[in-house]
C-alpha cells in the first residue's frame, strides 16, 4: 500500500470509490433566542431509521479537485493505491488570504474503511499545511453526516460554527446544516 501524490488520471477513480455513508445518528441543531441574543445547541440524536446515502461526488467537488490536480489552484491531493487500485483519495486547496488549507474531501472506499487510511491521509494534509506555515486546516460537513463529524473530531479538529442557510432557507428543517471545522496549527 502506498500513499502518493494524486494525478489527474485518479479523478476517474474518485467516481469509482464507494463513499456510502451509513449512520444511525445525526447532529440535531436547536436555535434559541432572537437577533444578537441567538444561540445554537448541537446534540447527537438517533435517526428514526438508519441512513444509507451513496454520498456521490458533487460537481463542485470534482471541479475543485480537478483544479488542484491540474495545478490551477494551489493545494494537495493524495491517493492511496494498492495493486494498481486507488482505495482512497484526499484533497485540500490553499486559501492564501486566510492562510489555511481547505479540505475538499477525504474519501475511502467502503471496503477499506476502519483501517486508518482516512486518518493517514488527513495527517498528511495537516503535515503539508504545517510545512507551508499555514494557520490551520479547515473543513465543512453537514449535520446529517455524523461519521464525518466524528472523524474530524478524532483528527483534532474543533467545531467552530454553523450555517443554517448555506444550501437553502430550510436547512435547519431538513437537518442538513453546514458545520465548520478548524484544526489550528500554531
Amino acid at each position: 500500500m502506498e500513499i502518493r501524490a494524486a494525478q489527474l488520471a485518479d479523478l476517474d477513480h474518485l467516481l469509482d470509490l464507494d463513499g456510502t455513508i451509513e449512520s444511525a445518528d445525526y447532529l440535531h441543531v436547536e436555535r434559541a433566542g432572537e437577533g444578537l441574543a441567538v444561540s445554537w445547541r448541537l446534540e447527537e440524536r438517533p435517526l428514526r431509521e438508519k441512513r444509507i446515502d451513496a454520498n456521490a461526488v458533487s460537481d463542485d467537488e470534482r471541479f475543485m479537485l480537478k483544479q488542484v490536480l491540474e495545478g490551477v489552484e494551489d493545494g494537495i491531493a493524495l491517493a492511496v493505491e494498492y495493486g494498481g487500485n486507488v482505495m482512497a483519495l484526499a484533497a485540500a486547496r490553499l486559501n492564501a488570504e486566510k492562510k489555511t488549507l481547505e479540505l475538499i474531501d477525504v474519501r475511502v472506499d467502503y471496503e477499506y474503511r476502519r483501517q486508518g487510511l482516512g486518518s493517514a491521509l488527513l495527517f498528511q494534509i495537516v503535515a503539508h499545511a504545517r510545512e507551508m506555515k499555514l494557520r490551520a486546516v479547515t473543513a465543512t460537513t453537514l449535520t446529517n453526516n455524523a461519521p464525518a463529524a466524528h472523524f474530524l473530531a478524532k483528527g483534532s479538529f474543533d467545531l467552530t460554527g454553523l450555517d443554517t442557510h448555506r444550501d437553502s432557507n430550510h436547512d435547519l428543517v431538513k437537518e442538513a446544516v453546514a458545520l465548520f471545522w478548524y484544526a489550528a496549527l500554531d
